[in-house]
Parts: C-alpha cells; sequence; structure tokens
C-alpha cells in the first residue's frame, strides 16, 4: 500500500472496502491482493475469508460471520454479525459478536489497516455502503477496491452471455428485495434479465416474471455455487423451471437457501450453453485428487490440476528430514569448495534443498559452484537449481531418470577431466542404479545421505474415510514408495478412483497392491501425468455427451461398478 493511502494520522487507522468477487479466488484484482497483503485485520462473512484470507500476511487478525450460517442478523441492526477471530492469538475464547459497522469503526480507530471484504463488488453491497458511510462521517479515510459483480461473473463462468449483436436490455434484479414496481417493469420488457436469488426461491421469482408478462418458455439459466468448482447450471424455461429443479432433485433440499443467479430472456444464449460452457466443461471439472507427495512437491502439481478444474487435496506420504549424521555431508560441502568433485549430481528436489540449506549455514552462496559441472535429473530439479542460482550443465535429453541421466552422461577421461570424483547428494532409500552407472564410466563416487525420507503420519479420519470410501475422484501416485506409503498410513483407494501413476514401476507398485491402474504418464514428469489424467477425463466426458448420458464423477458411479484400464 502505497504511505499517501495512509496519509491519516494513526489514530484513525484506515478501511478498504474491497470486492472479493463471486467466489474464485483466482478473480481478485492485483489491487485487492496488494490490499490484502498490507491488512492488519480482515473483516468478511466466513465464505468470502475463505477467498481472501490466502494473500494475507501471516498473524492477521480476522472477523468473520458466526459458525452457524443460518443465523440472521440480530433486529434493527441493519448489518451482518460477525464474529471477532485473533489470528495472532493461540488460545481459545468466546468469540464477541458484534455489527460489522461497529467492528469496522473499532477496528480503524485503533490504527490499523482494516480490509473489509464482501462478495462481488462493494459498490452493490448495502451494508458496504452504510459502513462507507460510517467510516465518512467519523473522519476515517477509507478507499473502495471494485470486484467482479456475481451477477456478472457467474453468467460468464456458466457460458451465458448477457448481450448479443443486437445489443439487448440487461436488467439487474435483487428478487429478496425487488419490489411489485420492480417485477412489472423488467416483465413489461424483452431483454436480458439477470435474477439474484436463492435456490428455494427461483421458481417464485420465476413466477413473478411469468406475472409480470414474460412468456412462460423464456429460456431460462440458473446456476449455482457459480465460478467455484462445485458450479451447477440448470438450463429451462420461466414455466418448466421449478419441474427441472425437482427431476434433478434439488429442490426441496436442507440447502435451498443457497445464492443463485439466475440468467432470463430470449437472446440470453441459454441455447447455446452447450457450446458455450468452457468452465463446467473443463477435463477434471469438479474431481477431487488426491496428491500423496511431500507439500513442497505437492504445490505446483496442485496448481496444474485446478487449471483442469479440479480440486486437488494434498496428503502428505513423505517427510523429509536430516540425516542422522550430518558429518558426510558437511565434508562433501566443503570439498566443494576446495576443488575435491569434477561433478555434482541432484536426483531431486529434495537434494538440491539439503545442499541449499548446508550452504546457507555455512554462509555460502551459489558461487560455490564455480568451476563444478551441475548434473539434474528432470525439469523439477532444474528449476529447482535455478531458483537457486544454478543453472545444470546436463539434463537428460530422454528419460528423466537415473538410467535417463546416464545415457548423456560422458565417460571419464583423464586428459579432459582434471579431477574424476561425483558428489552424489540424495536420499538414505536411494536406489543404486546411478552410482554403479557412474562408476562403470569410470567416475569414483561421494555417495551422501543428504536427507532421510521417513513416511508421515496418518491424515484426519475424514481423509482416510474418503480415500477408502471412494470420496475421491482420483489419485496420481509419483513414484512406487508414495504407493505403498499411502496405503500404509490411510488404507488403499476404492475400486471406483481412478488411479493414475507416473510410470511402469509405479504401476506395478500399484498392482501388488491390488490397484487398477487407469492412466499411466507418458514419460516419467508430474506435469506430464496431471495432463494424462486431464486427456483421461476429457475423453471420458466426451464418451458420456456422445451417449446421451449425463457426465458424472468417477465417485458419482454406482458401487461396485467395474472400471475399464486406459491405454493412456
Amino acid at each position: 500500500m502505497s504511505p499517501t493511502t495512509l496519509s491519516a494520522g494513526p489514530e484513525h487507522g484506515h478501511v478498504t472496502f474491497l470486492g472479493a468477487g463471486p467466489g474464485d479466488p483466482g478473480l481478485l484484482t492485483l489491487r485487492a491482493v496488494e490490499a490484502l497483503a498490507n491488512a492488519d485485520v480482515l473483516v468478511a462473512e466466513h465464505d468470502v475469508l475463505d477467498v481472501v484470507r490466502q494473500h494475507a500476511r501471516q498473524g492477521v487478525s480476522e472477523v468473520h460471520t458466526d459458525s452457524d450460517p443460518s443465523q440472521d442478523p440480530a433486529p434493527g441492526t441493519g448489518a451482518p454479525q460477525l464474529t471477532v477471530v485473533d489470528g495472532t492469538s493461540t488460545t481459545a475464547a468466546t468469540p464477541a459478536v458484534r455489527d460489522a459497522a461497529h467492528l469496522v469503526m473499532e477496528a480503524a480507530r485503533g490504527g490499523r489497516r482494516v480490509v473489509r471484504a464482501v462478495s462481488g463488488d462493494p459498490g452493490l453491497d448495502t451494508y458496504a455502503a452504510e459502513e462507507m458511510l460510517a467510516c465518512a462521517a467519523a473522519g476515517v479515510p477509507f478507499e473502495v477496491v471494485p470486484g467482479i459483480a456475481s451477477a456478472v461473473g457467474v453468467p460468464a463462468y456458466a457460458g451465458v452471455p448477457l448481450r448479443d449483436a443486437q445489443g439487448a436490455d440487461v436488467r439487474f434484479v435483487d428478487a429478496r428485495t425487488a419490489s411489485d414496481r420492480c417485477w412489472t417493469e423488467v416483465g413489461a420488457s424483452d431483454g436480458t434479465v439477470v435474477v439474484s436469488t436463492t435456490l428455494d426461491s427461483v421458481a417464485a421469482a420465476a413466477g413473478e416474471l411469468v406475472s409480470a408478462g414474460r412468456k412462460p418458455d423464456t429460456p431460462m439459466t440458473v446456476t449455482v455455487a457459480g465460478t467455484t468448482t462445485r458450479q451447477r447450471t440448470w438450463t429451462a424455461t420461466l414455466g418448466t423451471i421449478a419441474q427441472t429443479l425437482k427431476q434433478a432433485k434439488v429442490l426441496p433440499s436442507p440447502d435451498g437457501g443457497r445464492p443463485v443467479i439466475a440468467v432470463v430472456g430470449e437472446r440470453s444464449a441459454a441455447a447455446q450453453r452447450d457450446q458455450l460452457a468452457w468452465f463446467e466443461s473443463k477435463p477434471l471439472f469438479g474431481w477431487k485428487v488426491l496428491v500423496p507427495r511431500t507439500k513442497e512437491q505437492a504445490a505446483s502439481l496442485s496448481d496444474q490440476l485446478r487449471s483442469y478444474g479440479a480440486v486437488p487435496h494434498e496428503v502428505p506420504t513423505i517427510a523429509v528430514e536430516p540425516p542422522r549424521t550430518p558429518q558426510q555431508m558437511e565434508r562433501a560441502v566443503k570439498g566443494l569448495v576446495t576443488g575435491r568433485y569434477e561433478w555434482i549430481a541432484f536426483t531431486s528436489v529434495n537434494a538440491v534443498k539439503a545442499v541449499r540449506e548446508k550452504f546457507e549455514e555455512y554462509g555460502l552462496d551459489a558461487r560455490a559452484f564455480a568451476g563444478i559441472k551441475v548434473a539434474a535429473v528432470g525439469e523439477q530439479t532444474a528449476k529447482a537449481l535455478i531458483a537457486f542460482g544454478v543453472k545444470p550443465d546436463l539434463v537428460p535429453s530422454g528419460e528423466q531418470s537415473a538410467a535417463g541421466l546416464l545415457e548423456d552422461w560422458p565417460p571419464y577421461d583423464p586428459v579432459f577431466d582434471p579431477i574424476d570424483r561425483v558428489f552424489l547428494p540424495r536420499a538414505d532409500i536411494a536406489t543404486e542404479t546411478l552410482v554403479a552407472g557412474l562408476i562403470e564410466l569410470g567416475w569414483e563416487v561421494d555417495d551422501v545421505t543428504a536427507y532421510r525420507t521417513v513416511r508421515a503420519s496418518p491424515p484426519p479420519a475424514e481423509t482416510r474415510e474418503a480415500i477408502k470410501g471412494g470420496g475421491f475422484d482420483a489419485v496420481l501416485f509419483t513414484s512406487s514408495s508414495t504407493v505403498r506409503n499411502l496405503v500404509g498410513i490411510a488404507g488403499k483407494p476404492h475400486n471406483v478412483t481412478v488411479i493414475a501413476c507416473i510410470g511402469p514401476a509405479t504401476a506395478k507398485t500399484a498392482e501388488e497392491h491390488g490397484l487398477r491402474v487407469d492412466v499411466m504418464a507418458p514419460e516419467p514428469s508430474v506435469h506430464k501425468l496431471a495432463e494424462a489424467l486431464a486427456d483421461f477425463g476429457a475423453k471420458r466426458r466426451a464418451a458420456a455427451v456422445e451417449a446421451g448420458d449425463p457426465v458424472t464423477r468417477p465417485s458419482e458411479r454406482r458401487p461396485g461398478a467395474r472400471r475399464r484400464r486406459s491405454t493412456t
């Protein structure tokens, strides 16, 4: 946040009214992310807080709704009730429930930077407008960071453009506050109507439009949980929407009060939604995918899965710990500096991390690699080295494995190689393939345990039950050890879960544990594995559409249904 933004005295603090958008965290603006990074206090309803908190700094205080989302605002407050949760506190305490305007003012007067996040856009939020007036009256400086309004963002994610080439009028109606006059006006229009309502009030809103003059056969789309991986859209007409929701077993239901966005109009492109529904047609849309890796390794893979519409769930199966006797590693690192080695070979991201940490311990940096040739087993290891400031001299041109590295490794030549020794920092459970191959090529190898891999603690009971009960749609196995460790700490995945393996060795281990492999990566790369799973999901979706069947996730299959093995 720029210094000029906080020009007011510290006793007044500062408030940023921030639009968090319709639900997808990726729709936050750059300005919103900047404001969140500088916030001392976050004030938001619980669902909104889940969207914005990942961009807040560590230790930020949080203020959110009471745990009971059905609780109505206190009579006469004119604002949602919020619960104070101090993110810096480690002690449990009974939270105080206060109205939002009071809490925002209280936090601001304390000289802190407050972000008041609302769903959609602050300009369309009645309560936010009242809180802005309260700040203005008290002389508390504030700013507004616009967000994508749900009434605009949700139809875009549902594949329903609001205007066509003829430029039809677009009217926005909040069914929860709309007057009879409002319904009459939009009913008399032939333009597109975007209705903000709730799931159990959709039929009533449709009835209001028909009563106001709209034809019962006017196209209508209804989207719930828009812009999130829980999004679901139904296409019907004003006259058939109630029956459509009933057939889909949506109404009546306990969650009938969930907000929805309905789009009504002849030219709203509802009839073209099959071609325009880009979000819900992502290859892994809504799939819960288990990622059993170390937490550091899982991050980039999870990001890739999200781009395919999946909901990744990271379960660490391996914990990385320092070697029991660090002296060998210490001698090797000192040998790097004194010129003992011609080569250093990294076979994993964890090996890079272990050497980097040891360098930092001795006050060294990437310059210590001067004059030493560096090899990386694959793309991810090479990226970790580049992030450290080291460009590897050798990365396998073919298979990204120890065997692939040996294919390209030059034999020792006493004429051109002044030193014949290789430093190999690796895990305690690594295979001997690389060591044996290097010795065969004439090199001397210092095979050093740089880190230990131990089985991680079991995941929570809820996760274990989902794994064994078919709650996950797919699981990605990136090594034989992830297969063994996941089964060991959480049990065997259910037979409806799609099993994807990074290569033949991992697939063989999975089959030895009674798992049926559906997907195999075309080459041993975690990103190629994710691509292969996405391709599997796309083919599965296309087959369902071609057969006229509903598109379902693997976890929605009948229990015990057989799976055909993929040749991917």
